[in-house]
């Protein structure tokens, strides 16, 4: 280890030993996670971005996750379509915190892996080594196609995801130049200096859900993330289990499984309910959600979604981007998160409707109960 590493273990805040890790997503980008014309929905600007970051730096947030997207979903509202790309954000983001978990999102199709390496490694250097990379493959053909890429087959993407993660690692790790010929790419003399401050190199983060996506994870990435799609708390513990198990029985290895959850929260039940009821049935964007999910099930991305299931997935893109709904009151939040952690889950990333008034309550009103609960011990 070099003079300027540190053990990843001690610096990135992903791998800390709270009960229940906690992150915001999307913060980057116009209207959060919402897709709804609600009044005081995230207008995506650099002042508004790091209030966000630093509501999460008060509360020693774990994983800030930004998503890396290029245009908005159309509609009424065109959610995502104005936003900060991942890495410059994550840096401007890493200067202005001290101790929450820095991310960025990386199209494996758009990032060249020896740019993403150096990219990645000033990251780490300006947090002190509170970086993690979330590397996505992509599903999103019309952004693909903005860039006059085309995107992949299923199966190709992963192998090309697998070939690039192993030149990131190779740039981060070893000192000679190296070659590499491969199927997607070829490199001549490979260098990179200096390295990051992580020891051996920054934490992975990555969502595969397919059979090929679930073994991506769990043979490369160290947080694996993951959605909820049902209330029965019993399938998400055996869903947890699943991702450990294969980790652990076909690589040997060790995974912290994320998931999402939006925060409705309000003085009594039925006011969380009727605020929800208000942004998602009486101001939704059904039809920006409509074209995430018709994105999602083309055939290039080899699912298809039942018409009925298009229709409930529609809701949760407008509620919070698939996010768990826990709605009621503060006491009901935390009851929700607990019931989360002990399902197996390491982390959560959170989200609300009105993402800077909510989260402001949230850290004074819901966090220290959190803490009394003994999540964030």
């Amino acid at each position: 280890m070099r003079a300027t590493q540190k053990d990843r273990l001690e610096t990135n805040p992903a791998f800390g030993s709270r009960k229940l890790k906690l992150g915001t997503f999307q913060t980057n980008l116009d209207s959060g996670c919402v897709m709804s014309g609600l009044d005081g929905r995230l207008e995506i600007t650099w002042p508004n971005t790091v209030t966000l970051a630093q509501l999460a730096d008060d509360m020693d947030f774990e994983a800030l996750v930004p998503v890396a997207r290029w245009r908005g979903f159309g509609g009424a509202t065109d959610p995502q379509g104005p936003g900060f790309e991942t890495y410059t954000w994550a840096a401007g983001i890493a200067g202005a915190t001290q101790v929450a978990g820095v991310i960025s999102t990386s199209h494996v199709a758009l990032n060249h892996p020896i740019v993403a390496a150096k990219q990645s490694t000033v990251i780490d250097h300006i947090s002190n080594g509170r970086f993690t990379l979330n590397v996505v493959n992509g599903w999103n053909y019309p952004e693909m196609e903005m860039f006059g890429v085309s995107l992949l087959g299923h199966e190709d993407r992963y192998a090309c995801a697998e070939e690039w993660l192993g030149i990131v690692k190779r740039l981060w790790t070893q000192d000679e130049r190296f070659d590499h010929e491969g199927r997607f790419y070829k490199i001549k003399g490979g260098y990179l200096q200096p390295k990051p401050i992580q020891h051996p190199y920054p934490a992975i983060m990555n969502a595969g859900s397919s059979e090929r996506g679930r073994h991506f994870a769990c043979k490369h990435c160290d947080l694996v993330f993951t959605n909820i799609r049902t209330y029965d708390m019993a399938t998400h513990t055996a869903h947890v289990a699943a991702y450990r198990r294969l980790a652990r029985e076909e690589y040997g290895r060790e995974v912290k499984v994320w998931t999402n959850a939006t925060v409705i929260q309000a003085e009594t039940e039925a006011e969380a309910k009727a605020f929800y009821n208000y942004y998602v049935h009486e101001k939704g964007d059904w039809v920006a959600a409509r074209n995430v999910i018709d994105t999602m099930g083309a055939e290039i991305n080899q699912r298809d979604y039942p018409e009925e299931r298009r229709k409930a997935m529609s809701e949760m893109m407008i509620s919070g981007w698939g996010g768990f709904p826990l709605i009621g009151t503060n006491e009901q939040v935390v009851d929700g998160l607990a019931r989360l952690a002990q399902v197996g889950f390491d982390g959560v990333l959170l989200s609300w409707p009105r993402y800077i008034a909510g989260m402001t309550e949230f850290r004074d009103v819901t966090y220290p109960l959190l803490k009394q609960a003994g999540l964030r011990g």
